[in-house]
């Protein structure tokens, strides 16, 4: 560990998923302090617990800094251990298990993984379903699947439209599909024809020409594809071409494909299939 450098541990008896998320925005709040994170997923025993203790008092030591603990584990056990260490705590399933208790007049299960049990086999197939279906319909290699799609993602070559669309297959069980508006379709400012019939179910990706550059660099390095005039020219017409046809449109040069996701769906009202 970094001396004069924080550390954040995210804790959990499971993934680390969820309460890596949930950490990640709370420091988000705090971008001047130097953080290094750490996600320390299934501390589900007494020898897991004692090892991730050791970590953060050595974490403590070499910075100098009072460490930081964001945990979701369910075991009272377990978070009265974590309890012993010399980091801030921030306990998300103690702030919450004990209001929602108090209020159904029970005790919670404190079952690990619990939420598991939840989803059946039906959402894990919605689930497998929507991934297949963006990996057939992706970059515009058949439309013939277009009119089962609840959303069509448009923009140019490397825009973010394939990791876009597995997310939302993926986390939301959408079936998302994309279409790249290539230097062919850029004769005009009017959408492919192709697109037409889809038209409600449209949705655009832009980005900065300069990042775009860097993109296709890795890509294909020094190539007209990857040039500033290129990446320039398609941009802007593809954008026109958006505008013109009102189709809604987000740039994703500065979100993550969790955001995009998001976004895209306030912003066209798609409802998830899975929660």
């Amino acid at each position: 560990m970094a001396k004069d450098k924080r550390t954040a541990f995210f804790i959990s008896d499971g993934t680390g998923l969820t309460v890596e998320a949930i950490g990640h925005s709370l420091l988000a709040q705090f971008q001047d302090q130097h953080l290094e994170q750490v996600t320390l997923p299934y501390i589900d025993s007494a020898s897991k617990v004692q090892q991730a203790l050791q970590r953060i008092e050595k974490a403590a030591s070499e910075s100098g800094l009072q460490p930081i603990i964001i945990t979701s584990i369910v075991s009272d056990q377990i978070r009265q251990q974590l309890h012993q260490s010399p980091a801030l705590m921030l306990d998300i399933f103690e702030n919450y298990l004990t209001p929602l208790a108090s209020l159904f007049n029970r005790d919670p299960a404190q079952s690990v993984n619990i939420s598991r049990g939840i989803a059946d086999s039906h959402r894990y197939n919605d689930r497998i379903q929507a991934v297949h279906f963006a990996m057939d319909n992706d970059d515009g290699r058949r439309t013939s699947g277009f009119e089962q799609a609840d959303v069509v993602l448009l923009g140019v070559s490397r825009s973010g439209k394939t990791p876009t669309c597995l997310y939302l297959a993926l986390q939301f069980g959408l079936r998302a599909a994309n279409y790249p508006i290539t230097e062919e379709d850029m004769d005009s400012t009017n959408l492919p024809r192709i697109l037409l019939p889809y038209r409600r179910k449209l949705f655009g990706l832009t980005i900065d020409p300069t990042r775009l550059v860097q993109i296709r660099q890795e890509r294909r390095a020094n190539s007209r594809y990857a040039s500033k005039e290129q990446c320039d020219f398609e941009v802007r017409q593809v954008e026109q071409m958006l505008r013109r046809a009102q189709v809604p449109f987000l740039d994703a040069t500065q979100l993550s494909v969790e955001e995009l996701a998001t976004r895209l769906m306030s912003q066209a009202g798609i409802e998830r299939r899975i929660d």
